[in-house]
């Protein structure tokens, strides 16, 4: 499936119909353009019905490196492990109840840590679009989140496309060539492999 963007903010819109609150998964492995799809989709569906959508970013709930330090996890911080799951459950069983605000985390990447309460999500925003890794992950603790999801959006992009960002993605962020390639290929292609291999099938695979 290739809708375009307006064109899947539509059908998100009509989904939701009337419904005071529609969650939305906006999954896929690492470089495949969550954030920057969820950006667009969020600005498309509140141009089309102004305050309308906001989103939740799941790397908001990273475990500080003052957490995973300790256990030993700082080597392979973006892991499935080193997120607090239960955090996001609970923040989105707040949102589905639709009775007030709720202030959820957001990761500030130059800094390397989550920010609590960088965003809220007001009663206004009917629809929440939810980005992230392992929102659709077959395993304990994600599982908890399937029923917290109306409609669920895996993004497929060829393995060699991932790479190269993820490798450019390492590159701006001040790594030398060699040093990017590294990381890209021993941390962030592992969680992309984990990801396309153990998410559940989704409502809709955008391509």
């Amino acid at each position: 499936m290739t809708p375009d963007i307006s064109t899947m903010a539509t059908r998100l819109r009509q989904a939701a119909g009337e419904r005071q609150r529609f969650i939305v998964a906006l999954a896929g492995p690492p470089g495949a353009g969550k954030s920057f799809l969820s950006t667009a989709l969020c600005q498309a569906l509140n141009e089309q019905v102004p305050g309308i959508a906001e989103i939740v970013p799941m790397d908001g709930y990273h475990f500080d490196n003052a957490v995973i330090e300790p256990a030993g996890l700082l080597p392979v911080k973006g892991a499935p492990e080193t997120f607090d799951v239960d955090g996001l459950v609970r923040d989105l069983e707040r949102i589905r109840a639709s009775d007030r605000d709720v202030a959820v985390p957001v990761f500030d990447r130059p800094l390397d840590l989550a920010r609590a309460g960088g965003r809220i999500i007001q009663t206004r925003h009917r629809i929440v679009l939810v980005e992230g890794n392992y929102l659709l992950l077959d395993k304990p603790p994600w599982t908890a989140l399937a029923p917290l999801f109306d409609r669920t959006i895996f993004i497929d992009v060829p393995e060699d496309v991932i790479e190269e960002r993820l490798i450019q993605r390492w590159l701006d962020m001040g790594q030398d060539r060699e040093g990017a390639e590294e990381r890209a290929r021993f941390k962030d292609m592992i969680n992309m492999q984990l990801v396309n291999a153990h998410s559940v099938t989704p409502d809709v695979i955008w391509r």
